[in-house]
């Protein structure tokens, strides 16, 4: 169903499909077989891909070739009756499917609610929801002044760099745009989007997003960063991946030497659960810290997924050990087809206040939602700020104890 491929098929053509003849089917040892799946990292690698050598699973070329893309794979791996089969085929008529094998033995086949399957795998709900939601709710093609660039804070941009992902997300905010199919921008559309940053001199950070830069190849990856190293007034560049959390054998010793020539640059990650803190993905991890580069956490608040305390804690602590630091965590945005994901302001505020002076606060994300209409980043915290009139602060803490504070005498 790749655009680039040709027309979209049907629903039915989708659903009609037959599934695939695999010479290595997943096994059907029964759920006993496997440690239950809670918040520590467990892996189902024998249950989904048994048989598959090393050297093939630490390959993430392999890795990439063989996601879960159709609704035949989908069948092997999660077998649907005939009208699910039909609703899964009208989701993925709308949005597109890609699951690496290394990110689907996160998921406990045993669990339908299971918090890595909410994330990757379509669902009924996805199905029910496909008409509730705004195509682009962050208005970012308003915002766009030319294809690629999105300009909506006086000092930096965003650079859409790609529509492809290793793993496409459910909640995806561009869910819009993986309907274009994985191929890469060309090299006029790329110097386009740099040409803008080159002549807007108030540009001084760039944060390189997708899709995921990180599922180009490392020579490709590498000649975007030399255009943008190019331009005297740009400072800072920052790449937005899952890549590290969704096919950590990405992160090579090559791709690390070559990014490490383009300091000063930040790579922000994405984890939302404690499950995909992984061995795998803290070495990733560890290999881009050691080439240099700072990582920071955005998570995304998702119901049934990471809308507790004893979960978002147990994260953020993982983060913590594995030297990623907590930046923000994003209130789901209101995309078509998410709304069973989405949970209320209030239960993030309340994750927020259970973490505040509950443990340490370098741990503790910024909770922002994105405003509608383009309205951008508004950070959303408890109020710890009670009252504050004729230089009179009445405060409270984390325990719910209020104090007076007073401002200094005016000089």
């Amino acid at each position: 169903m790749d655009a680039v491929a040709g027309t979209i098929p049907t629903v039915h053509e989708i659903a009609d499909q037959p599934a695939p003849q695999c010479s290595e089917p997943a096994s059907h040892r029964g759920p006993n077989f496997y440690p239950q799946a809670g918040l520590a990292p467990v892996s189902f690698r024998e249950y989904y891909y048994p048989g598959v050598a090393d050297e093939q699973w630490n390959d993430w070329k392999w890795q990439f070739r063989q996601r879960v893309k159709s609704l035949a794979d989908l069948d092997r791996f999660f077998p649907m009756s005939a009208e699910q089969r039909l609703r899964m085929a009208s989701v993925l008529h709308e949005f597109r499917l890609g699951i690496p094998p290394y990110y689907l033995s996160l998921i406990d086949p045993y669990e339908p609610q299971d918090p890595m399957r909410l994330q990757a795998v379509p669902s009924n709900d996805e199905f029910l929801n496909l008409e509730v939601g705004d195509e682009d709710p962050l208005s970012e093609d308003a915002f766009s002044p030319v294809p690629g660039i999105v300009h909506r804070y006086p000092d930096r941009c965003l650079l859409i760099a790609t529509n492809s992902c290793a793993l496409y997300c459910r909640y995806c905010t561009r869910k819009r745009i993986m309907e274009e199919g994985e191929a890469p921008p060309s090299r006029p559309q790329l110097e386009a989007m740099v040409g803008y940053i080159a002549r807007t001199p108030a540009i001084r950070d760039v944060v390189i997003s997708g899709g995921d830069p990180f599922t180009w190849s490392t020579a490709r990856l590498e000649e975007l960063l030399g255009m943008l190293r190019a331009v005297p007034h740009l400072e800072i560049i920052r790449i937005g991946t899952r890549v590290p959390v969704t096919l950590p054998q990405r992160v090579t010793p090559e791709l690390c030497a070559m990014l490490e020539k383009y300091e000063p640059l930040w790579v922000n990650v994405h984890f939302n659960h404690p499950r995909e803190v992984t061995r795998e993905a803290a070495q990733a991890c560890d290999r881009l810290l050691r080439s240099g580069i700072p990582l920071n956490n955005q998570s995304v608040l998702l119901r049934g997924v990471n809308d507790n305390l004893p979960t978002m804690r147990a994260l953020l602590h993982a983060l913590m050990r594995i030297k990623v630091r907590p930046y923000y965590l994003y209130h789901c945005d209101p995309v078509r087809g998410t709304q069973h994901l989405r949970t209320t302001v209030a239960a993030g505020l309340a994750l927020i206040e259970g973490l505040r002076g509950h443990t340490s606060g370098l741990a503790v994300p910024t909770y922002v939602i994105d405003a509608p209409d383009g309205g951008g980043k508004v950070p959303v915290q408890p109020q710890y700020l009670q009252s504050y009139t004729a230089g009179r602060a009445m405060l409270r803490n984390f325990q719910g104890r209020v104090f007076e504070y007073d401002d200094p005498p005016a000089v």
